[in-house]
């Protein structure tokens, strides 16, 4: 059985998840505030967080951040469940980590569904994981280790968050293949929104501003026009 913590300051949101949720076979642990929903993190075997991002205290962006930072949880899936529906907050949220983003008023139905595909791609990253762990890409000047999540580029130690660095890997193992917006989201977010495609291209220009000597110019990440990317 599967455990979900359900993070929201809203009693009836987290009756209505908790309802829900045991119904289709998952147990589920409430919190009502950010500073709760960490504690219950360290304490409790959870396998995934449905987080809301206005909270009392800590909110669920600094939640998340905390969530990454912690070398014992980063891997922990996370959706946010939000009221914050403009492209900007989608960004923030999956920029910080989150593994989904759904907006409220969601559907129940669509709601189970994301949380089995991101515990799927959550339990097939874990076994990648653990077949590579002590895989590293050198190309170059760029160095990437994957088990420790370090990356460095002329040496010098490159700070990237948790989805650049995933998108990087993802690009830098399939040196030469072209990735579309859509097979990029689908991979690295599991999103497969032709909407959200956005999100791609800024975090593509935040790893240039980060990795490339001259962003506008870049000899790593190259852009494929009418496709999408591929590293060069």
């Amino acid at each position: 059985m599967k455990t979900v913590l359900a993070v929201d300051d809203e009693e009836h949101i987290l009756e209505l998840l908790t309802y829900n949720l045991e119904r289709d076979g998952f147990r589920v642990i409430q919190a009502d505030s950010g500073e709760t929903a960490l504690e219950l993190i360290d304490k409790e075997k959870i396998d995934i967080v449905l987080l809301d991002w206005m909270l009392p205290g800590i909110d669920g962006i600094e939640v998340l951040r905390r969530i990454r930072a912690g070398k014992p949880h980063r891997t922990l899936p996370v959706i946010f469940l939000t009221a914050k529906g403009d492209e900007i907050s989608k960004v923030v949220g999956l920029e910080v980590g989150s593994d989904d983003y759904l907006v409220k008023p969601f559907g129940v139905h669509e709601l189970l569904a994301r949380i089995k595909a991101v515990l799927r791609r959550s339990e097939a990253s874990f076994e990648t994981d653990e077949a590579e762990k002590e895989e590293k890409i050198v190309i170059d000047y760029l160095e990437l280790n994957r088990s420790r999540r370090t990356v460095t580029v002329r040496g010098e130690a490159v700070e990237l968050s948790y989805k650049e660095f995933e998108l990087l890997y993802l690009l830098a193992k399939n040196r030469g293949i072209v990735f579309t917006r859509d097979n990029l989201l689908e991979k690295v977010w599991g999103y497969d929104y032709i909407g959200e495609t956005r999100t791609v291209d800024v975090h593509v220009s935040n790893l240039r501003k980060k990795i490339e000597q001259d962003e506008s110019h870049p000899i790593y990440i190259k852009t494929v026009r009418g496709m999408g990317y591929k590293f060069a």
